[in-house]
């Protein structure tokens, strides 16, 4: 089995299951009334999106490789694929930015234990689809490194949740929360960041 192959098999399973959270979470919001839980359902569904992306981009390289016409594109089709899912990194970044700064604007109370209970539920599928996504770097191209950031920054705004929600339910000071999100925020900004000028570089041949 060729690394490709081995890629597109992970990125389908993250797929599979983060599509079956999101399923799950969006259900169980609505059915609770849960704003918390139908909030985090709806995020999956970026995600479901992204790593779908790299999922496909895998599909047709396999398919484009059986004509050796195109077997050339291989690396420029991941490439490409992995630029676009570095900007909706980026996006998702940016979109936490200016949702902690509303927040910080105009305060609302959070339904604490709910929250923690969805962001550990969060981490949980996180934690797996980054186990199936890990990689050997060498064997590495910029859509698999896109996928498994993907995961990786989803569960450093998991892990950024828990802890600041955690410590504001202790002290009762809702902006730990708050500042919880802008520190993730700028870690993924940079991991966006990287991947957006390393797959670029390829696109551009340099």
């Amino acid at each position: 089995m060729t690394p490709t192959d081995k890629f597109e098999r992970k990125t389908r399973w993250v797929v599979l299951l983060t599509a079956v959270a999101m399923v799950v979470e969006i259900v169980a919001g609505m059915v609770t009334g849960s704003m918390a839980l139908l909030a985090d359902g709806i995020h999956m569904g970026s995600h479901v999106l992204a790593i779908g992306l790299s999922w496909i981009a895998y599909i047709v390289v396999r398919r484009l490789s059986e004509n050796s016409k195109y077997n050339n594109s291989s690396v420029k089709i991941l490439s490409l694929a992995g630029y676009t899912s570095g900007l909706i990194l980026l996006i998702f970044a940016l979109l936490i930015i200016v949702q902690a700064v509303r927040r910080f604007v105009t305060p609302v109370d959070i339904i604490y234990r709910e929250a923690i209970i969805v962001a550990i539920a969060g981490l949980a599928v996180n934690l797996v689809s980054a186990f199936l996504l890990h990689h050997d770097r060498r064997e590495s191209d910029h859509n698999i490194r896109a996928a498994y950031l993907h995961v990786l920054a989803d569960s450093l705004t998991s892990i950024a949740a828990i802890t600041g929600l955690t410590a504001a339910m202790i002290w009762n000071i809702t902006y730990i929360d708050t500042i919880a999100a802008l520190v993730s925020s700028l870690v993924i900004i940079r991991w966006a960041a990287g991947l957006l000028k390393d797959s670029g570089r390829t696109l551009i041949d340099l």
